[in-house]
Protein backbone atom coordinates (compact mmCIF):
# COMPACT_ATOMS: atom_id res chain seq x y z
CA UNK A 1 0.00 0.00 0.00
CA UNK A 2 1.02 3.59 -0.37
CA UNK A 3 0.28 7.00 1.09
CA UNK A 4 -1.21 10.04 -0.63
CA UNK A 5 0.01 13.41 0.62
CA UNK A 6 -2.15 16.39 -0.39
CA UNK A 7 -0.30 19.67 0.03
CA UNK A 8 0.84 22.63 -1.97
CA UNK A 9 3.86 23.50 0.17
CA UNK A 10 7.25 23.88 -1.38
CA UNK A 11 9.50 20.92 -0.66
CA UNK A 12 6.61 18.47 -0.38
CA UNK A 13 8.45 15.93 -2.55
CA UNK A 14 11.48 16.02 -0.19
CA UNK A 15 9.17 15.51 2.77
CA UNK A 16 7.48 12.62 0.94
CA UNK A 17 10.86 11.02 0.30
CA UNK A 18 11.72 11.18 4.02
CA UNK A 19 8.33 9.68 4.97
CA UNK A 20 8.76 6.98 2.34
CA UNK A 21 12.21 6.04 3.68
CA UNK A 22 11.01 6.02 7.31
CA UNK A 23 7.85 4.00 6.73
CA UNK A 24 9.04 1.85 3.83
CA UNK A 25 6.00 2.81 1.76
CA UNK A 26 5.55 4.68 -1.48
CA UNK A 27 4.36 8.25 -0.94
CA UNK A 28 2.60 10.11 -3.74
CA UNK A 29 2.18 13.90 -3.63
CA UNK A 30 -0.90 15.70 -4.96
CA UNK A 31 -0.74 19.48 -5.02
CA UNK A 32 -4.45 20.11 -4.74
CA UNK A 33 -8.00 18.86 -4.88
CA UNK A 34 -8.04 17.92 -8.56
CA UNK A 35 -4.76 15.99 -8.43
CA UNK A 36 -5.80 14.26 -5.19
CA UNK A 37 -9.16 13.15 -6.59
CA UNK A 38 -7.47 11.87 -9.77
CA UNK A 39 -4.98 9.90 -7.67
CA UNK A 40 -7.79 8.44 -5.52
CA UNK A 41 -9.61 7.30 -8.67
CA UNK A 42 -6.47 5.53 -9.91
CA UNK A 43 -5.67 3.47 -6.81
CA UNK A 44 -6.25 2.64 -3.14
CA UNK A 45 -4.10 4.16 -0.39
CA UNK A 46 -3.37 3.10 3.16
CA UNK A 47 -3.52 6.72 4.32
CA UNK A 48 -4.44 10.12 2.88
CA UNK A 49 -2.59 12.99 4.54
CA UNK A 50 -4.14 16.40 3.88
CA UNK A 51 -2.44 19.67 4.74
CA UNK A 52 -4.52 21.47 7.37
CA UNK A 53 -4.04 24.77 5.54
CA UNK A 54 -5.65 23.34 2.41
CA UNK A 55 -8.51 21.93 4.48
CA UNK A 56 -9.16 25.28 6.17
CA UNK A 57 -8.91 27.33 2.97
CA UNK A 58 -11.09 24.96 0.96
CA UNK A 59 -13.28 22.79 3.24
CA UNK A 60 -15.25 21.51 0.24
CA UNK A 61 -12.03 20.18 -1.31
CA UNK A 62 -11.07 18.42 1.92
CA UNK A 63 -14.56 16.93 2.19
CA UNK A 64 -14.42 15.68 -1.41
CA UNK A 65 -11.02 14.08 -0.74
CA UNK A 66 -12.30 12.35 2.42
CA UNK A 67 -15.38 11.08 0.58
CA UNK A 68 -13.26 9.52 -2.16
CA UNK A 69 -10.56 8.16 0.17
CA UNK A 70 -12.22 4.76 0.47
CA UNK A 71 -10.66 2.67 3.24
CA UNK A 72 -7.63 4.95 3.59
CA UNK A 73 -7.01 6.37 7.04
CA UNK A 74 -7.52 10.16 6.92
CA UNK A 75 -4.80 12.29 8.52
CA UNK A 76 -5.00 16.08 8.68
CA UNK A 77 -1.89 17.93 9.80
CA UNK A 78 -0.35 21.37 9.42
CA UNK A 79 2.69 20.82 7.19
CA UNK A 80 4.00 24.36 7.83
CA UNK A 81 4.28 23.73 11.59
CA UNK A 82 5.20 20.06 11.55
CA UNK A 83 8.48 18.53 10.57
CA UNK A 84 8.94 15.27 8.75
CA UNK A 85 9.52 13.44 12.06
CA UNK A 86 6.10 14.48 13.36
CA UNK A 87 4.44 13.58 10.07
CA UNK A 88 6.01 10.12 10.26
CA UNK A 89 4.77 9.68 13.86
CA UNK A 90 1.23 10.79 12.96
CA UNK A 91 1.04 8.57 9.89
CA UNK A 92 2.52 5.58 11.74
CA UNK A 93 -0.04 6.02 14.56
CA UNK A 94 -2.88 6.26 12.02
CA UNK A 95 -1.72 3.10 10.24
CA UNK A 96 -1.53 1.22 13.56
CA UNK A 97 -5.10 2.35 14.36
CA UNK A 98 -6.17 1.05 10.97
CA UNK A 99 -4.54 -2.34 11.62
CA UNK A 100 -6.23 -2.61 15.04
CA UNK A 101 -9.62 -1.66 13.59
CA UNK A 102 -9.26 -4.21 10.79
CA UNK A 103 -8.28 -6.93 13.26
CA UNK A 104 -11.27 -6.12 15.46
CA UNK A 105 -13.59 -6.12 12.44
CA UNK A 106 -12.25 -9.52 11.30
CA UNK A 107 -12.69 -10.91 14.81
CA UNK A 108 -16.26 -9.59 15.05
CA UNK A 109 -17.12 -11.03 11.62
CA UNK A 110 -15.65 -14.42 12.54
CA UNK A 111 -17.59 -14.48 15.80
CA UNK A 112 -20.83 -13.56 14.03
CA UNK A 113 -20.33 -16.31 11.45
CA UNK A 114 -19.45 -18.80 14.17
CA UNK A 115 -22.61 -17.95 16.12
CA UNK A 116 -24.75 -18.31 13.00
CA UNK A 117 -23.15 -21.65 12.13
CA UNK A 118 -23.61 -22.99 15.65
CA UNK A 119 -27.28 -22.06 15.57
CA UNK A 120 -27.84 -23.67 12.17
CA UNK A 121 -25.98 -26.86 13.13
CA UNK A 122 -27.94 -27.11 16.38
CA UNK A 123 -31.17 -26.82 14.37
CA UNK A 124 -30.06 -29.51 11.92
CA UNK A 125 -29.09 -31.83 14.75
CA UNK A 126 -32.32 -31.27 16.68
CA UNK A 127 -34.64 -31.71 13.69
CA UNK A 128 -32.85 -34.80 12.38
CA UNK A 129 -32.98 -36.41 15.84
CA UNK A 130 -36.66 -35.50 16.21
CA UNK A 131 -37.44 -37.01 12.81
CA UNK A 132 -35.57 -40.21 13.77
CA UNK A 133 -37.46 -40.52 17.05
CA UNK A 134 -40.79 -40.44 15.20
CA UNK A 135 -40.66 -44.19 14.50
CA UNK A 136 -42.69 -43.98 11.28
CA UNK A 137 -39.67 -43.12 9.14
CA UNK A 138 -38.94 -45.55 6.26
CA UNK A 139 -35.57 -47.31 6.57
CA UNK A 140 -33.77 -45.54 3.67
CA UNK A 141 -34.91 -42.12 4.95
CA UNK A 142 -33.91 -43.03 8.51
CA UNK A 143 -30.41 -43.93 7.32
CA UNK A 144 -30.07 -40.57 5.59
CA UNK A 145 -31.32 -38.77 8.69
CA UNK A 146 -28.71 -40.60 10.80
CA UNK A 147 -25.99 -39.44 8.39
CA UNK A 148 -27.26 -35.85 8.65
CA UNK A 149 -27.37 -36.14 12.46
CA UNK A 150 -23.82 -37.56 12.55
CA UNK A 151 -22.49 -34.84 10.25
CA UNK A 152 -24.21 -32.11 12.27
CA UNK A 153 -22.87 -33.59 15.52
CA UNK A 154 -19.34 -33.73 14.10
CA UNK A 155 -19.55 -30.16 12.87
CA UNK A 156 -20.93 -29.05 16.22
CA UNK A 157 -17.90 -30.53 18.02
CA UNK A 158 -15.53 -28.71 15.68
CA UNK A 159 -17.37 -25.45 16.21
CA UNK A 160 -17.00 -25.74 19.97
CA UNK A 161 -13.20 -25.71 19.62
CA UNK A 162 -11.70 -22.31 20.55
CA UNK A 163 -11.92 -19.66 17.83
CA UNK A 164 -8.53 -18.57 16.47
CA UNK A 165 -8.46 -15.40 14.40
CA UNK A 166 -5.18 -13.68 13.45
Amino acid sequence: MSILMVTGIEGARNCADVISAQLGMEVEVAEGRRAALAALRRREYAAVVVDETLAECDPAAAEAIWEHAGLAIPVQINFALSGAARLVREIRAALRRREREQMLARRAAAEAIETELKSTVAGLLLHSQLALSGGEVPSPVAEKLRVVADLAGSLRQRLHAPLQVP
